[in-house]
């Protein structure tokens, strides 16, 4: 019998896990002691919360990140061949969205391995559901261009597709930059396009806020430095 892929969700914060995720993750996460991770260090701080009494010195890490190199993690799934289950975590929320474990799962599919997705938190659909805006046609675009002028022509053109297709146009921002990307919005949307703000999604600081371009100019808010995803709808 060949191991199996397990894509497992993590926290979007420092939360404790079990408010969270369900029970059944932690039963997966207590069977397995092999893991492909986005950073070492706070794969190893969420496996001990949610499962305190497994013995970290028999857990085998391999990293994966923007900088692995693609000929090396080819191997990582070599062991579902000896009959060893893999976990797969993101850094936060779930893996293979907006995440580069999608390239593992891409492998397990070419391998004939089995992938199992877990229920866990995230970021973007929770923030979706929150919005009020268009959830039967909607669209992820990850980060726009750092370029101010780019970034202020992508912004339009979202804005004529969510008019065009009807669709709700999401995407993120490094943390640090988000007023910044806030401050784009009032400035290039046209006044009555919705903009929904969804800041720090499960944690006490919780954020979530829907206006028009119009009322958000007569809104103070505090965006640095949190997790934030961003909504437009015309």
């Amino acid at each position: 019998m060949r191991g199996k892929l397990y894509l497992i969700p993590t926290t979007l914060g420092d939360t404790e896990p079990l408010e969270v995720i369900p029970l059944s993750v932690k039963k997966v996460i207590e069977h397995l002691n092999y893991f492909i991770v986005e950073n070492e260090k706070s794969a190893r701080r969420f496996i001990k919360k949610i499962t305190p009494s497994k013995s970290q010195p028999s857990l085998e890490l391999r990293l994966l990140d923007k900088y692995s190199d693609e000929f090396e993690t080819q191997n990582y799934l070599d062991i579902c061949e000896e009959g060893v289950s893999v976990g797969l975590l993101s850094e936060a929320g779930v893996p293979a969205v907006a995440d580069p474990g999608a390239s593992i799962v891409k492998l397990a599919h070419q391998k004939g391995i089995q992938v199992v997705p877990l229920v866990g938190p995230s970021s973007i659909l929770m923030a979706m559901m929150a919005s009020g805006m268009n959830g039967q046609n909607f669209a992820f675009n990850g980060y726009l261009p750092i370029d101010k002028g780019d970034r202020k022509k992508a912004i339009k053109e979202l804005e004529r597709f969510s008019k065009d297709k009807n669709q709700s146009q999401m995407f993120i921002e490094t943390p640090y930059r988000n007023e910044k990307m806030l401050d784009d919005l009032r400035a290039v949307l046209s006044p009555e396009t919705r903009v929904c703000v969804a800041c720090d999604i499960t944690l006490p600081s919780e954020y979530i806020k829907t206006l028009s371009v119009k009322e958000w100019k007569k809104t103070k808010t505090d965006l640095h430095k949190r997790p934030t995803i961003f909504i437009i709808h015309k």
